[in-house]
């Protein structure tokens, strides 16, 4: 594309017989019929398929012509100069003959013109050059027509479906265009550099004529724009590819608008029920995208990489526009975010796919966020059917029944899909950090809904089928609670234990007491309901666990030396420290 040039007032000479007026009235040649003929002979031998406009009188007209006399011989060509004649009809400045031949005439017609003397050189003629009382024959083609009154003329080719943004006065623009003289012959293209023309609008960087034809555009809209020569480039022309007067056609695609002043645009696509929590800046985030630029092209996607883009959220750690555009978002949100260039990749782009000064608009699915700093959220979905007394605690062996799912309901993983519920000791490090705080004051038969983030879960690397960096959501229903031991007991008295504890151990009175012997006993006390071993274990492995506890020399026997309770020991221990 061209920058605009001054003007110029230089006219091009032209052929002295096209300026001369008919000196005066000869009878001229026979006509067809055998008389002189009356007026001009036109035969339109060329007629374009499209005729937008006509000569008229007035208009200003580019065309190349070949003069011969009757008996062929050339007495004039613009060919030969290689200079389009150029000049105003109907005003006195061509012979008669050519003004009237020229009437009506479209861009790239061709006619063939019969000029009798009297409307051409009469019968003085042109000395050593058009003899008295002789008839012209012009061979002429029209390349350019327009008017001191012309306009821009602006067709639209192509509308986008949307548009929400249209080129206004000191608008930055990309476009690409295709660049003709009126006749169709081509001067500039912007797709043989592999790039687009980027420029502002309405503040001296473009020829008039294209300030004003790019005003209105949407980006994706196809324009063809007529600009007459004295909005483009006038008398003077551009190099060796614009004439001078020259009408120019362009075919406009706009790629994208912005202006400087701009800020980050905010499109709300699907807002999710509920939102409670917007993000705000220090918030990790989770969320899909598909990037593109204002013309439609991809640039980048999350999902050809099937992962989320994980990052913080007002740290710096992507672009700022994008910084701006994802706080206020919801979980489950997916909004359109446009960013004009000076808050994304600005002048000089990046890679191969953001070119410089494009307008970057993400079409983004908020999976997920949280903040280091987060809690457990717990929700009472329903209370339990019946008075609750007592609610599970650290310690206490649960069953419970659970749904897991990431954030955009994306299912992980649930204890429907096996015969029994899940198991768990609270507090025991045997499920995550989160579920356990959110297992904790339950009541049997309560429902409830838990929301976890990732460092109370499973953290930035994930787990299988658990992405990382994910807040999980649990649906939990506690179904039996039973009460935990303490820390370090494998077994408790409900009441006080046997004042000679070895002798109810030693069941055959020999002195020592095998593991047959002890688990014997120990399963009476159970069944009894003086004692309870600790839930969730194997009854056996507990009490093979105790035995060996009391055999301290390992000899598959327990004296009365060696049985001890845990509480004497503790007290034991305790003494020793101090």
């Amino acid at each position: 594309m061209f920058r605009a040039v001054s003007p110029s007032h230089t006219f091009l000479g032209l052929p002295l017989l096209l300026l001369l007026q008919a000196v005066g009235r000869g009878l001229g040649r026979a006509s067809p019929a055998g008389g002189p003929l009356e007026d001009v002979v036109i035969e339109r031998y060329h007629i374009p398929k499209t005729c937008p406009r006509e000569v008229q009188m007035g208009d200003f007209v580019r065309y190349h012509y070949n003069g011969t006399f009757e008996d062929g011989k050339k007495f004039d060509s613009s060919y030969d100069r290689s200079t389009l004649v150029a000049i105003v009809v109907g005003v006195g400045r061509l012979i008669t003959g050519m003004d009237r031949g020229l009437m009506g005439m479209c861009v790239n017609e061709r006619r063939r013109l019969i000029v009798p003397p009297h409307l051409g050189y009469g019968s003085i003629g042109v000395a050593g050059l058009i003899p008295p009382d002789a008839t012209l024959y012009f061979d002429v083609v029209l390349l350019d027509v327009w008017n001191k009154a012309d306009t821009v003329q602006v067709s639209t080719l192509l509308h986008p479906a949307h548009c929400l943004r249209t080129v206004q006065d000191s608008d930055f623009v990309r476009y690409h265009y295709n660049g003709t003289l009126l006749d169709g012959t081509a001067f500039d293209t912007s797709y043989s550099r592999g790039g687009t023309y980027d420029t502002y609008v309405g503040s001296g960087w473009l020829i008039k004529g294209m300030d004003q034809g790019l005003l209105g555009m949407c980006p994706g809209e196809r324009r063809k724009i007529i600009i007459p020569p004295f909005l483009a480039y006038g008398e003077k022309g551009y190099g060796t590819v614009i004439p001078p007067q020259a009408s120019l056609v362009f075919h406009v695609l706009l790629i994208d608008v912005h202006n400087p002043k701009d800020t980050v645009q905010l499109e709300t696509l699907e807002l999710p029920p509920g939102c409670v929590r917007r993000a705000v800046a220090g918030d990790f985030m989770r969320y899909h995208y598909n990037g593109s630029l204002m013309d439609g092209t991809l640039f980048d996607s999350s999902y050809s990489r099937n992962h989320t883009y994980n990052t913080y959220v007002g740290q710096g750690y992507i672009i700022p526009g994008m910084d701006q555009g994802l706080q206020g978002a919801c979980m489950g949100e997916r909004r359109r975010i446009t960013i004009p260039p000076h808050l994304a990749y600005g002048e000089n782009g990046t890679g191969d796919k953001i070119p410089g000064s494009a307008v970057l608009i993400f079409d983004v699915h908020v999976i997920d966020f949280h903040n280091p700093g987060d809690p457990v959220e717990i929700k009472v979905l329903s209370p339990p059917p019946e008075t609750c007394n007592e609610t599970a605690k650290p310690g206490d062996f649960i069953r419970y029944h659970y749904n897991c799912s990431l954030l955009d309901g994306t299912k992980l993983f649930s204890s429907h899909d096996y015969s029994d519920p899940q198991e768990a000791t609270l507090g025991a490090n045997k499920v995550i950090e989160g579920l356990d705080t959110g297992l904790q004051g339950m009541c049997v038969g309560e429902r409830r809904q838990l929301v976890v983030p990732p460092h109370l879960a499973h953290g930035e690397s994930g787990a299988r089928g658990v992405p990382g960096s994910a807040v999980l959501l649990f649906e939990v229903e506690l179904v039996s609670r039973e009460e935990g031991l303490p820390t370090g007991y494998l077994f408790v008295w409900h009441e006080d234990p046997p004042v000679n504890l070895f002798e109810g151990l030693d069941l055959n009175k020999d002195g020592e007491v095998p593991p047959e012997e002890f688990s014997t006993f120990i399963k009476a006390q159970v069944s009894e309901g003086k004692g309870r071993l600790m839930p969730g274990q194997d009854p056996e492995k507990t009490i093979a666990d105790m035995f060996q506890n009391q055999d301290r020399n390992q000899d598959g026997k327990i004296t009365v030396e060696e049985l001890k309770l845990k509480s004497d020991e503790d007290q034991e221990r305790v003494h020793e420290e101090l």
